[in-house]
């Protein structure tokens, strides 16, 4: 593990903050105003991740199963997801997306897509060779 130097942590400090700042504008740009940034993200772990247990879908998304519960009886009830008996374990169901949540999660990257790359347009050539080079850091620190 290397040890971070004084400058380091100052841009530790400084990616957190632009972190933040973007993806609180980024969570704006939402198809569905009406589903919770939570709610989102169990759309896309089930997008990513395929079918799933409430249980597995609360340990993914760091919540309570109790709230998992909720949450999913909540996007069933919107026809986003629905639950089927588990293949296995006839005590426990599986979570799975619809083709409604499909083309909405679509949907919503495409707009997610358009509004970073009109921000993207107002980078110079530099700053895009940056940022291209940025990204899969970026993805590398979003799974450690």
């Amino acid at each position: 593990m290397t040890e971070l130097s004084e400058a380091d942590r100052a841009a530790v400090n400084e990616l957190r903050g632009a972190v933040m700042r973007l993806s609180r504008r980024l969570r704006h740009q939402r198809v569905d105003e009406t589903l919770s940034p939570t709610e989102m993200s169990v759309l896309g772990t089930l997008a990513r991740c395929g079918s799933a247990t409430p249980g597995e879908l609360a340990r993914k998304e760091h919540v309570q199963p109790p709230s998992m519960t909720r949450i999913v009886a909540m996007l069933e009830s919107k026809g986003l997801v629905r639950r089927e008996p588990h293949p296995d374990d006839r005590r426990q169901v599986v979570v799975t997306r619809t083709e409604q949540a499909a083309a909405m999660l679509e949907e919503s990257r495409a707009k997610r897509n358009a509004w970073l790359a009109a921000l993207a347009e107002g980078l110079t050539p530099e700053e895009l060779a940056v940022m291209r080079q940025a990204a899969p850091v970026l993805e590398k620190l979003a799974h450690l």
